[in-house]
């Protein structure tokens, strides 16, 4: 796949980008080695004093680098302005808090004492470079999420991002060379997947975090595991959105239409099957129904636009062999399902909900990126968890109810990565994010992500006195 800016709202490639070659590749990995030599024992405040700096810059480069998203994979410049500032918070909160959630901790003091010891702590230290392998849907929040804990924890990145989106990733390179981080702290490589193997197998890499696709995950999974390299790995999701008698059914209604075609649904915690009680599912439908066909698909510049193109071409054959498939075995369309008639240009798909979907389809199982919705009608609460466990992906999940019993159940039993009770699954750098079975493992942000690349070091000091003991 060429390295390019391609507009998906008119298909037009606006610029086209060499890559890297072995000797430049080299070179990258050899001055980010040397700067986590040098990096890694800087201090916190010196750390934070950068970090808000590249957060300054980024508040200020708001409507640029929402522009470039917008350009690169089309999506709503208002939802692109907004990933920005998304972006900045996330700085500035790693920033605030690292030193904090990277304090030594001090075991119970029977247990040092029991150990032979005068004292006992853990220190968590910095692992080393880490490559980033990422993904086109949130080219900027995407990457920050992984970039400022690993930075502020004293680690030092190199990117390689998803190859349609190069201005988005030289922009990061650039943005944390401004704020002044030392050369080699945090490169990108212009390079395509296949050069992936090769760079995460040498020996100057520490460990690596993907977010993206299954096989993605996979591959690098395998590489890393065979030299044994630590890794974290976000991928796919096709979270429930449970709506149970007891719900608001108006504003589950109203938040599932956001839920679901936020980022031009191509969101791995978009909300994608939509699994509703027999009680309330009449007026679900009908809500929700109407609620996707209001929604506005048109050029991602435009200030009112609410849906625009998918990101690639092939991302929309995808989808669109998805929707064949569960049409040619039996689902209904309560809306879209084709091709919106209005844009003869671009990569668009009207917002479609699907029902009468069956387990014969592949939509049922596989994910469907892009704004096309599965519905689904349960007699009980049972059948409804049944129904959302019943899926490779462990993501997220969202349940409407005023059940205290409900969400107890629900907690105990949907299998993912987070339950949202009554709202949106939404990303926040105080809360841990990740999944369980092939949604991936290990957990970004809050004081989980900074330590997924770090050492957990113990730290034992025998007793001053040889005769001593605790």
């Amino acid at each position: 796949m060429p390295i390019a800016t391609v507009d998906p709202a008119t298909g037009e490639t606006l610029e086209t980008f060499e890559q890297l070659d072995d000797v430049k590749v080299e070179a990258r990995l050899a001055a980010a080695h040397a700067a986590f030599g040098r990096y890694r024992t800087s201090d916190f405040s010196e750390r934070a004093r950068l970090m808000n700096r590249a957060a300054d810059l980024l508040e200020e480069d708001n409507a640029f680098i929402a522009r470039t998203m917008t350009t690169e994979m089309g999506k709503p410049v208002k939802a692109a302005r907004a990933e920005a500032a998304k972006c900045v918070k996330a700085m500035r909160w790693y920033a605030e808090r690292a030193e904090e959630l990277l304090a030594d901790e001090r075991p119970a003091q029977a247990d040092v004492a029991d150990s032979g010891a005068d004292r006992a702590v853990v220190r968590y230290r910095p692992l080393g470079v880490v490559l980033a392998v990422m993904p086109w849907n949130f080219p900027l929040w995407q990457v920050v999420r992984f970039a400022a804990p690993a930075l502020m924890a004293g680690n030092v990145g190199l990117l390689k991002h998803a190859s349609n989106v190069p201005q988005t990733a030289l922009y990061l390179q650039d943005l944390f060379r401004r704020a002044g981080f030392p050369e080699g702290c945090f490169q990108t490589l212009l390079v395509g997947s296949g050069a992936v193997e090769g760079i995460l197998r040498d020996e100057r890499i520490a460990a690596a975090t993907l977010t993206g696709s299954e096989p993605a995950g996979r591959s690098v999974a395998s590489i890393a595991g065979d030299e044994i390299k630590k890794t974290v790995l976000e991928l796919g999701g096709s979270d429930p959105y449970l709506v149970l008698p007891s719900a608001d059914v108006e504003r589950a209604a109203a938040t599932a239409v956001t839920a679901r075609v936020q980022n031009n649904g191509q969101s791995c915690i978009a909300a994608k099957r939509f699994i509703v009680h027999a009680d309330v599912y009449d007026a679900f439908r009908d809500r929700f129904v109407a609620g996707m066909r209001e929604l506005t698909v048109g050029d991602p510049a435009d200030e009112d636009t609410d849906v625009g193109p998918l990101a690639t071409e092939q991302g929309r054959k995808d989808l669109e062999e998805l929707v064949d498939n569960a049409l040619d075995r039996g689902a209904t369309a309560l809306c879209g399902g084709q091709r919106p008639k209005e844009q003869e240009r671009g990569w668009y798909y009207s917002p479609t909900v699907l029902a009468d979907v069956t387990p014969q389809m592949r939509i049922h199982r596989e994910e469907a990126f892009g704004p096309v919705a599965t519905l689904y009608r349960v007699a009980d609460l049972d059948e409804a968890v049944t129904l959302a466990n019943d899926s490779p992906f462990g993501l997220s999940s969202n349940v409407w109810t005023r059940d205290d019993s409900d969400v107890e159940r629900c907690v105990r039993d949907i299998q993912a990565g987070g339950v949202f009770f009554n709202g949106m699954t939404a990303s926040h750098p105080g809360l841990p994010f990740g999944g369980v079975k092939r949604s991936g493992y290990g957990r970004e942000l809050a004081g989980h992500g900074i330590r997924e690349f770090c050492n957990a070091t113990t730290v034992w000091y025998g007793p001053s006195d040889p005769g001593a003991k605790g």
